[in-house]
């Protein structure tokens, strides 16, 4: 066991360290590793967390795109421009508060001028002028709303209003064009042209539809309106989305019924429906005999019936014998008397009889109206595939044709899901004919990391995977072993082994006691007679270990503790 006394080890001159293994180098190689472990973290953090840019106006004046940027940049906003310099891009949780903030200081301004315009006016401007900025903040306001569509990038609108007259006939009406700038790859249906065309028409007295003329970019005229009287008008969007939607609705209710019988992607339908668009008000009034046993009906009857003498009244040539009073009447000569035979006949007074029979008619009126988008005739067809069998031993694919009497229970069920009606002339032809491939062999898809659909979701977890890998390396190369000396102070236990409670023994005659370097128990000491540092120490001893065995030397030979003592001492 070797052995050295402390006037020896004072005595020794101490061998040169590098700087990485004294004390102080120690530190600040852990702390630089630790600080290059966290700035790497951090780095990958951000690189992990790179803020999503979203639009943050587009398709602006290069006027308004200086503004805003020059107020991002009083702002200390970090922005970049999209690709042709057409967006500015800003993080994407800035959005909603940027566009607040720029709004309050009136950005962006576009290029037309509304009812601003009118704010500022001086003082002994004449009529004309006045009229001239009303009609430019009127054609301001309204590309303004245009512009607000989705698919219109910019609008210009151009209004020509006459002024008023007081003679009907030199009176004219208003008329309005709209030049429209659409966005790229976009276009605009009939029914948003047809919104166009009212909003104008509607912000302007006396602007009818077919004053508005809308035109694009390119030139072409969206706003035609239908020629002739009227007979010839097409269909609008509406309209042919309904009809395409009732078809569909017929398409999707027959495969759904008959899927399930003849196996999914085994059957395919079609539909054609000519649907009524006319409103029609009808109103009839009919009349009828009376039903039997009555053939008629007597409301009302009235008889008049008048019998009397004839009337005294003067007759013959007027003049002065007529109004001669008759003569004495006197009897003839012959002649019997009245009655008896060979007499004349009596003559009889005037008789006149009427009568008025009123008969009752049957009456109906019926008042009937049909509503438009009516179905008059349903056309279907469905074609059914051909049963397909494989057999599992060999994978051999047999196709046959189904049979008739399930052709026949397709085509009822068909019927009834179509809505079938023969009053109506719907027709309807359910087919069976094998498919295209029907006869291959089934064909397992291709693995998962050749489909490319899978190659941007393969990007991300690689990301993930990366950074992973990247954070395991630096916690296992160099933090841990950095932080396993500090650790090992902690994770020790602080019980003493019994072998190292061991009694040193005086060897030197002048009182000098000798010390064992990391043997039998006792502290090590350095050059300069003071213990070693912990890191110094033979590895495998803690410090509370250290701390015990000096107590228990303390207590057992206090020669030695004085001994360093006196050399702590003497080195000051």
């Amino acid at each position: 066991m070797a052995a050295t006394t402390a006037d020896e080890l004072i005595d020794t001159p101490a061998q040169p360290q590098p700087f990485h293994k004294t004390p102080m180098g120690k530190k600040v190689v852990a702390g630089g590793g630790v600080a290059a472990v966290l700035a790497v973290v951090v780095a990958l953090w951000m690189w992990s967390q790179t803020p999503d840019y979203r639009v943050l106006y587009a398709n602006y004046s290069d006027k308004d795109g200086g503004a805003i940027t020059a107020s991002l940049d009083q702002m200390g906003v970090k922005y970049k421009f999209s690709e042709g310099g057409s967006a500015i891009l800003v993080p994407a949780e800035q959005v909603p508060d940027l566009r607040l903030k720029l709004a309050a200081q009136g950005l962006p301004k576009g290029g037309n001028v509304g009812f601003e315009l009118l704010e500022n006016q001086k003082l002994g401007v004449s009529q004309f002028v006045e009229q001239v900025n009303y009609q430019r903040s009127l054609e301001g306001e309204l590309a303004r709303s245009i512009q607000s569509l989705g698919s219109v990038a910019g609008a210009r609108v151009h209004l020509a209003l006459p002024k008023p007259s007081v003679f009907v006939r030199d009176q004219q009406k208003p008329t309005a064009s709209v030049l429209l700038n659409l966005q790229s790859g976009r276009a605009l249906d009939p029914g948003q042209v047809s919104a166009i065309v009212h909003l104008v028409a509607s912000s302007i007295p006396e602007l009818t539809i077919g004053n508005v003329t809308v035109v694009d970019q390119n030139g072409n005229l969206l706003s035609e309106q239908p020629k002739g009287n009227g007979l010839g008008k097409q269909l609008d969007a509406s309209q042919l989305k309904y009809v395409e939607q009732v078809q569909q609705n017929i398409i999707k209710q027959v495969e759904s019924l008959i899927s399930p019988i003849v196996g999914k992607g085994n059957v395919r339908a079609e539909a054609t429906a000519e649907v009524d668009f006319a409103q029609v008000d009808t109103a009839a009034e009919m009349y009828k005999p009376n039903s039997p046993p009555e053939p008629q009906a007597i409301r009302s009857q009235q008889t008049s019936e008048q019998t009397g003498p004839s009337s005294g009244n003067a007759n013959g040539i007027p003049g002065a014998l007529s109004n001669q009073p008759p003569g004495v009447a006197t009897a003839p000569i012959e002649g019997g008397a009245p009655g008896a035979p060979g007499a004349a006949p009596a003559q009889s007074g005037p008789s006149r009889k009427d009568a008025t029979t009123n008969y009752e008619v049957d009456k109906t009126i019926r008042y009937e109206q049909r509503p438009m988008g009516g179905i008059k005739r349903l056309t279907v067809g469905v074609v059914v595939n051909y049963r397909r069998t494989v057999d599992p031993a060999t994978g051999k694919v047999t196709v046959k044709p189904l049979p008739a009497a399930e052709v026949a229970q397709i085509n009822e069920l068909v019927k009834q899901a179509m809505g079938y009606s023969q009053a109506r002339g719907d027709t309807l032809n359910v087919a069976n004919a094998p498919f295209e491939g029907v006869d291959r062999p089934d064909e397992a898809g291709p693995d998962w990391y050749k489909d490319p659909s899978n190659l941007p979701l393969a990007m991300e977890v690689g990301k993930y995977l990366l950074i992973a890998a990247i954070l395991a390396f630096l916690y296992f190369r160099i933090l841990r072993p950095l932080l396993r000396p500090v650790m090992n102070k902690f994770d020790e236990v602080t019980a003493v082994p019994e072998d190292e409670k061991e009694k040193s023994e005086d060897s030197d005659e002048d009182d000098s006691s000798t010390v064992e370097l990391g043997s039998g128990g006792k502290p090590a000491l350095g050059p300069d007679g003071m213990p070693l540092a912990p890191e110094e120490e033979p590895r495998g001893r803690s410090y509370r270990a250290n701390l015990a065995m000096a107590k228990e030397m303390a207590r057992n030979d206090p020669r030695i503790v004085a001994n360093v003592i006196k050399a702590w001492v003497g080195s000051e």
